[in-house]
């Protein structure tokens, strides 16, 4: 008798690569492309991290007239010789220094995004 393969519980186990993201919101790298090819780069990047954040809070959304719920995004370093690289994370309440669309739930997923994507975000922050 065959057994299906169980996904992993933990989305860090599921969601690894761009090939995870996309397959997480119904498309392949086929799809996405003919969807959004004719974009430009950056704002094909941010697609994909606003399907990252849709994936990894897995249904949470945040609440902007609770100011005690904290939302979380990757906060990262850029210029000097070491170039982009993601350097922490922040939180916030109800003020905001990032788009509403790229929080996070916790400080672990967007430490997680921040370093396992760190290219994604490069591609969306970095004019070039």
């Amino acid at each position: 008798m065959k057994t299906l393969k169980e996904k992993p519980k933990d989305v860090n186990e599921r969601i690894k690569t761009i090939a995870d993201v996309l397959a997480d919101n119904a498309f392949t790298q086929e799809s996405f492309d003919q969807q959004f090819g004719g974009l430009e780069p950056d704002e094909q990047a941010y697609i994909l991290l606003k399907m990252l954040v849709t994936s990894l809070n897995e249904g949470w959304k945040p609440n902007w007239n609770n100011d005690s719920e904290y939302k979380y995004f990757p906060w990262f370093y850029m210029g000097g010789s070491s170039g982009f690289r993601f350097n922490d994370y922040a939180y916030w309440r109800s003020g905001s220094y990032v788009g509403s669309r790229l929080c996070f739930k916790s400080r672990e997923l967007a430490e997680y995004a921040g370093k396992q994507f760190t290219e994604q975000y490069k591609q969306f922050m970095i004019i070039k």
